[in-house]
């Protein structure tokens, strides 16, 4: 993996963290583990509400378990990751199939619904483009449900989109600052978690043992994967570990640049 400073370019700047409120959507569980969960420990540790949603149990991620069985076994280690990065709130959609997630209203509609109900400020998702980092071919669940995720939070603030939900007493919520897109090729800001951060970001990923387990000879092991994987973002950040966002911006942090 190449940095920026590898490719010329210069340091990135930190991604805001002037907000109290995120919701981190997934496609599965341990999607927001590799990687994203340091920089939640980051956030709780200094207070703010940190909620995850999954789309799927990823019931259809371990080959030699039924997904009768692999589905709660899946929800369970989700439940225990998040815990390690300060994280009580985990929350599973029904009705979207693990490996066959379908672009559409009704996934937008499901995400809608949690971003009203949990009015973030901040939301984070995973990369929705082909290739993710170091040219790795992205799932078609994840690239799914990381556009649906970022055309969810702005449609959040749209009482004529889904306006069946305020019939549930979800008024619209405009309050998403931005989207923070984690695994793309192409960052614009980092989040710095060196230490105890990059620390508890590993036990989650860790809690997932049976999942990796059942990847067999293509698992990662989770200290020296997130181990490199942070320290080739730090430089990025000019700090020694970093995760590194696609971060776009829902509404304009002070006035807009013909006003200034």
């Amino acid at each position: 993996m190449t940095t920026l400073h590898d490719k010329g370019g210069s340091a990135l700047p930190p991604l805001p963290e002037n907000w109290e409120r995120c919701l981190a959507v997934a496609s599965h569980p341990d999607d927001i583990e590799y990687g994203a969960a340091s920089a939640v420990a980051r956030w709780t540790a200094q207070g703010k509400q940190v909620t995850y949603l999954l789309v799927t149990r990823g019931e259809a991620g371990i080959d030699g378990l039924h997904p009768d069985e692999a589905g709660p076994l899946r929800e369970a280690e989700e439940r225990a990751g998040a815990r390690e990065v300060g994280v009580g709130t985990v929350e599973f959609l029904d009705g979207h199939r693990d490996g066959m997630i379908e672009e559409g209203p009704a996934l937008r509609r499901d995400i809608v619904r949690a971003i009203r109900r949990h009015r973030p400020e901040v939301v984070v998702t995973g990369a929705y483009t082909v290739r993710m980092i170091a040219g790795v071919v992205n799932q078609a669940d994840h690239r799914v449900v990381g556009l649906a995720t970022l055309d969810a939070a702005r449609d959040a603030g749209n009482r004529w989109i889904f306006p069946e939900l305020a019939e549930e007493g979800l008024e619209p919520w405009g309050g998403v600052r931005f989207v923070a897109v984690a695994g793309t090729d192409r960052p614009t800001h980092g989040v710095d978690i060196t230490g105890e951060p990059l620390e508890r970001g590993i036990a989650s990923l860790a809690a997932h043992a049976e999942y990796t387990k059942g990847l067999g000879a293509g698992a990662f092991e989770p200290r020296p994967f997130l181990t490199w994987a942070a320290r080739q973002g730090g430089p990025a950040l000019g700090v020694e570990a970093a995760v590194l966002f696609d971060v776009h911006q829902l509404a304009f942090d002070g006035p807009p640049p013909w006003e200034q």
